[in-house]
Formats: structure tokens, sequence, C-alpha cells
């Protein structure tokens, strides 16, 4: 049974095609509230500072703040331009790195999001919440100095918290002070939030991994050639690209999937039997510089694939006068893994059907076709470790979180059908071979069993 028809599924997309309620509009200025990532991809939430009228405190919270033991939140401030959003992304890598080493490994970490309830964007936070279940005064040293060998913009945020006789939970920010070295402040105090009715990491997302257009990815690689020298390479294979490209008269098919779906197999027998031309994205023009920026934190990865995308149009554009194109993996791939790595929690936390942020870019050729291919993931792993293919980050994920593997599949299905809202059945592939060239707009979803 494929996973759109699956009961499960439809229940889901169903659920997530409804109005999340729980946004609530405060004439104050409202409290600066956290995202925790639990065990299970739950969420929990939290404020610090004026207390949220109407919710309730989670006990999961206190759990993790309180005693015994000693908790801290480090963020990483995020507002700003694009060079500022690219110099957070790479310290914040750079902080998850140091915060599995030495004096840490001894302590649980757990990622944490800090945002405005409002929903707007450009005010989120990402960082981590550090328990030390010995509350060793080497862990404060620790993140002190880390704070010290920190570039000075941005400099990481960090925060202890703390239980008072009264049973009331506090966070209490740590400041560098000119010559005084760093000192403790005030404390404030810690308090239930209500979940926010849109995953906080949302509104960000088409600056920070979504983007919506070829300049919002190309403004981001552009940040970077001070450090990356092979996004320069990149950008300038992009700028020989027209930026409007029209599709020609011949039919182009993309065929999606995870690595070992059968892509490589479906792709060639599809283009012999339609004597298509066969494309693959990212490009074979850039993708010796894949392993760099697979290094790179999600900003810059996702600006690399999306620019290959725009390489890959330009190129179906040329082909597409002269005969049917095939493409291997497009925008569908690259806004999926954007989507499914950025939002934590489960697939309940997903943003709704119909979201922008499911929605095509404005300045990029479509396809006339796309073909959805899936394994079981006990299959697919067979055949990786069979190729002895070397798993990226986001592999290792798909291997060892089945939440993961099931948000990559539900976010598939909700950009397809954002597109037109249709699913064509299994046997959608045997079409396929006498298909006609006639722009249908359609996307099939079927199992492979290459």
């Amino acid at each position: 049974m494929t996973f759109g028809r699956h009961p499960r599924a439809r229940r889901l997309l169903a659920r997530l095609s409804g109005r999340r309620r729980g946004a609530c509009a405060r004439a104050m200025e409202p409290p600066r509230c956290f995202a925790l990532e639990l065990p299970g991809c739950t969420l929990a939430h939290f404020a610090v500072g004026e207390q949220a009228p109407g919710a309730r405190p989670d006990p999961r919270v206190a759990a993790l703040l309180g005693p015994p033991g000693r908790s801290y939140s480090l963020s990483v401030p995020g507002a700003g331009g694009v060079g500022a959003r690219v110099r957070a992304a790479r310290l914040h890598q750079h902080l998850r790195q140091q915060l599995r080493r030495g004096p840490f490994q001894r302590c649980e970490l757990r990622r944490l999001l800090g945002y405005c309830p409002d929903g707007g964007a450009g005010a989120l936070q990402h960082g981590f919440l550090l328990r030390d279940p010995r509350d060793s005064p080497d862990t404060r040293q620790a993140l002190l100095a880390l704070l010290d060998a920190c570039p000075e913009a941005p400099r990481p945020l960090l925060a202890e918290f703390s239980r008072d006789p009264l049973c009331q939970l506090w966070q209490r920010p740590w400041e560098r002070r000119d010559g005084r070295g760093w000192q403790q402040l005030g404390g404030e105090r810690v308090g239930p939030a209500p979940e926010p009715a849109l995953h906080p990491v949302v509104p960000d997302l088409p600056s920070s991994g979504v983007f919506p257009h070829r300049e919002a990815a190309r403004a981001v690689l552009e940040a970077c050639t001070s450090f990356i020298p092979e996004a320069r390479d990149v950008l300038d294979l992009v700028d020989q690209c027209p930026e409007q490209v029209q599709k020609g008269r011949f039919p182009v098919i993309v065929i999606e999937g995870l690595d070992a779906t059968g892509k490589t197999t479906v792709t060639q027998s599809v283009s012999d039997s339609l004597k298509a031309v066969l494309l693959k994205s990212p490009p074979s023009c850039i993708s010796q510089w894949r392993k760099i920026f697979d290094d790179e934190p999600t900003i810059i990865r996702r600006a690399f694939y999306s620019l290959g995308n725009y390489i890959v149009a330009s190129e179906i554009a040329k082909e597409s006068t002269k005969s049917p194109v095939i493409v291997d993996r497009y925008w569908h791939s690259t806004a999926t893994y954007a989507i499914a790595t950025e939002v934590s929690g489960g697939l309940q936390h997903l943003p709704p059907v119909h979201h922008p942020i499911y929605q095509w870019p404005r300045d990029l050729l479509k396809p006339d076709l796309v073909l959805l291919l899936t394994v079981s993931p006990e299959e697919r792993m067979q055949r990786i470790e069979g190729r002895g293919m070397e798993k990226t980050r986001e592999e290792a994920e798909l291997e060892t979180n089945s939440i993961f593997r099931q948000k990559m599949n539900i976010i598939t299905l909700l950009i397809l059908q954002d597109e037109n809202g249709i699913f064509h059945p299994p046997e959608a592939l045997l079409d396929l071979l006498t298909y006609s060239g006639n722009n249908s707009n359609s996307h099939h979803h079927f199992p492979s069993s290459e």
C-alpha cells in the first residue's frame, strides 16, 4: 500500500488541513517564548518574563529546568540581514559541535528555539538547552570559556535556570562587562506558554531554507564567498542562466524519491522508452562541490541546492525544445529536506495544507509530471549498505529516525497536493510510457520494486 493511500496518512493530511488554534493577541509586550524538543519528537513551550494568560504549566518543563542538576540555555541571535543570518547559522553549528565534546559529554543536550508569540519572521533564535545532572561548576566555567572563544558578533546568549524556595523557576542571564568579566544579571520568572498556531520556525523558512525565488538563494551564497571560495564558482554558473526561462513543447518529467528507491533504474528506463534527455539536480557542473556544502548549516546547504535547481531549469528549457526531458530530483527534494530538518517535533507540527511554504518558487520552471518512488525503509537501507554509499547527516537521520522519514513523505505529498490537489494511482507508470506530451501538470506516486 502506498503512503498516500494509508488510512493514517489520510487522517494526518485531514488534520493538517484544519485550522490550528491557540494564537492570541496581547496589548502588552509579549513574553519571550521557547520551544524545547523532547524525546519522542514532542515539544514543550515555556515563557520568560510576563506570564502568558490561559497557558497551563507543563510538568516536563519543570522537570528539565529545575533541580536536581542545573540547566542552561544557549541561544544565537539571528535577526538582521542575510550576512547576519549566515554568521548566526555557522555559529550555531560550531556551538553544537563544541557542546558534544570535553566536559559537556556528561550533559544532556536538547534543541531550543526562542521566538515571539505573534508569529512574525526575523525574531527566531536557534539554540540549545544543556542539562548537567551533577550541577558541576566546571560546566558553567566551560560554557563561559566557550563564549569567550566566540567572535564578538553575534555573541551567544547564555542563561541558567534555578528554583526558589517557593518552587518558582527563574532564568538568570550571564553578561560580559568590560573590565569586570562575566556577571550574572537579575532573574526573570519562567512560566507556561501556549502552543503557537504555527511552528515558530516556519515564518523564517523563506529566508533560511525554502527560498521563494532565485535572488533569495543567491544572496545567501554571495554572503559565503569570503569563507567558501566555491560559492563564487556556483554563483558564476548561475549568473550565466537566464532569469526567466520557458519550457519547450516536449514533456518534462521529474522523478522524486530518497536515495536507493530505484530512481536510477526508473529514470534510465523511462528516458530510454521516451528517447528523452536525462538531467539531474544538482547538475554535474556543481556536483563536485556537493560535499563542501553538505557540511554547512541548512541555510547555506539549501541555497546551494536551490541554485542548482535554477541551473537545471536552464538546461530543461533548452533540451525540452528538442526532446522529452527526465529530471532526477528537483525543487521538491530541496524543499522537503529543508522543512523536515528545520521543523522540529512530530508530524502534527508541520505547516498545514496549502501553507505558502509549499508553493512553487515564482521564477522556477515547472515540470509537466512528477513521479514519487517509495520503498520500505528496510529495503532502502539494504540497498545503501550494498552500494557502500557515504551517508550525509540527513541520510543518517533518515536511517535512525522513523518520524523524520514519515515527515519526508508527508511534506512531499503536501507539496504535490498544493500544486493542484491531484494524486494518481500506481498504475500511472504504465501510462507514462505512452505519454503524449500534453501539459497535464499531474503527479504520480507509486512504490518502486526496482
